[in-house]
């Protein structure tokens, strides 16, 4: 398993949206609005280090409400 925090800043006005929708995915085991430099942290568990990009890219990113992501990736379990 691949596990990491992906770090999210929402287009203005969409931080809610982006939330809801993250709520949703296959693999997020929790998903937070936060304050400070990014809006929404999520924690996900992929099986890979390829699925863990594929599901940033097409599941995160694609969804119309995010300016950028930081993903950080655990290293200890």
């Amino acid at each position: 398993m691949t596990r990491a925090y992906i770090l999210v800043e929402a287009l203005p006005g969409k931080a809610i949206e982006l939330v809801n929708a993250i709520k949703g995915l296959a693999g997020v085991k929790t998903v937070h609005l936060v304050t400070g430099p990014y809006d929404v942290i999520a924690f996900v568990e992929t099986q890979d280090l390829k699925s863990l990009g594929e599901f940033i890219v097409k599941k995160i990113q694609s969804t119309g409400t995010v300016a950028r992501t930081l993903t950080c990736i655990t290293v200890e379990e």
